[in-house]
């Protein structure tokens, strides 16, 4: 493992010690409709932390894609809105649940162009699930008025931006129905796990049912469900980590800013990260557009300092899907991101360091 990560969970003996608790308890899984004591504890405090009205865990970021579709019966046959330039399971949930993705080109924050939706819109698209890439919230308003206009269902992949706001409402609660993800790697972590955000009460009850094998609050079979449960450990090491978010968002930002202040003087070779006027980011990445991004990988590399590429190649690239384009921004950008560790362990020193590398790279 390199000695700076990009990513890696920051965990101490408050999560070992209710990770013991549990295994003492033997209470691992809970097949109620509410979700067992520790879910319903991790449930809350994400509610509380995000203000809205419901939070339901489930077992992956994908998971949570998934059930969010089911809920808003996206069906085979319908097309759902979203942009190339993402992690595959964005494009992997719309094709689980039957339905096709529709891959648009994206704006100059990295996120859904929304220019392209409309672009995109015709009878069979039922949704548009918008990325807040990087932690960059994408254009909420715009989106939010094609949907009404168009009477079409919008799904925020919020994986990598808890703690990101958008005028000053928390990006996953920006809509309808909003998708998290606690893959180790995120800005906190349950081990694994997921959630959908909500302040339909419609919504929250599908998806308590959907998580569950389609089993309603009084034991019945309601409907169509899966196994999508978040194990009561990984909701018990959520709520500890919840309490850490607020310091590791603190340590990110201003890690994202010193490297800023360190390579504005580089602004003229490569793209610093851009802002959205009134988004606040939560820096899960620190992305850069560079030129000569191979040569500088490799210095990282050698330094020990783990740099990556997010996404190349973009989804509609990849053979999974290999349609949907020309997506020319999507396209040019999936060739010269590189996203450099912003983590809480990441310091001055370690930015410092990563400048002179990439300034010897653009030589």
């Amino acid at each position: 493992m390199p000695k700076v990560p990009i990513n890696t969970p920051i965990m101490d003996k408050e999560e070992a010690e209710v990770v013991q608790k549990i295994m003492s308890e033997r209470y691992f899984t809970d097949q109620s409709y509410e979700g067992g004591k520790y879910v319903r504890e991790f449930e809350a405090a994400l509610e509380s932390y995000l203000s809205v009205k419901h939070v339901v865990a489930v077992s992956s970021g994908t998971a949570a894609l998934i059930a969010a579709l089911y809920a808003a019966k996206i069906e085979p046959g319908d097309e759902v809105i979203l942009p190339s330039l993402t992690f595959v399971a964005t494009a992997n949930a719309v094709k689980a649940v039957g339905a096709r993705p529709v891959f648009a080109d994206i704006d100059n924050f990295y996120t859904i162009d929304t220019k392209e939706i409309r672009k995109k819109i015709n009878k069979r698209v039922k949704a548009i699930m918008p990325v807040h890439l990087y932690g960059h919230v994408a254009n909420m308003d715009e989106i939010l008025e094609i949907a009404e206009e168009y009477n079409i269902t919008v799904i925020e992949d919020a994986a990598q931006s808890l703690g990101s706001s958008f005028k000053g409402k928390m990006s996953g609660t920006l809509s309808k129905m909003g998708c998290f993800s606690f893959y180790p790697g995120k800005v906190m972590t349950t081990g694994e796990g997921g959630a959908v955000a909500t302040n339909d009460d419609e919504l929250a009850d599908s998806l308590r049912k959907i998580r569950n094998h389609g089993f309603d609050n009084k034991g019945n079979i309601d409907g169509f469900g899966l196994n999508l449960r978040m194990p009561q450990i990984n909701a018990a090491i959520g709520t500890v980590q919840l309490k850490r978010l607020p310091q590791f968002l603190i340590a990110r930002e201003k890690n994202a800013f010193t490297y800023l202040k360190y390579l504005i003087d580089l602004s003229d070779k490569i793209t610093l990260p851009p802002i959205r006027e009134g988004a606040k980011y939560n820096w899960y990445l620190f992305t850069i557009l560079h030129p000569n991004r191979q040569k500088a990988i490799e210095a990282l590399k050698n330094a020990e300092i783990d740099a990556r590429v997010y996404y190349d190649p973009p989804v509609h690239k990849t053979p999974a899907y290999n349609y949907g384009g020309p997506l020319p921004k999507t396209e040019m950008i999936s060739k010269t991101t590189l996203s450099l560790p912003v983590n809480p362990l990441v310091n001055e020193d370690i930015i410092q360091k990563v400048t002179e590398i990439l300034k010897e790279s653009l030589n």
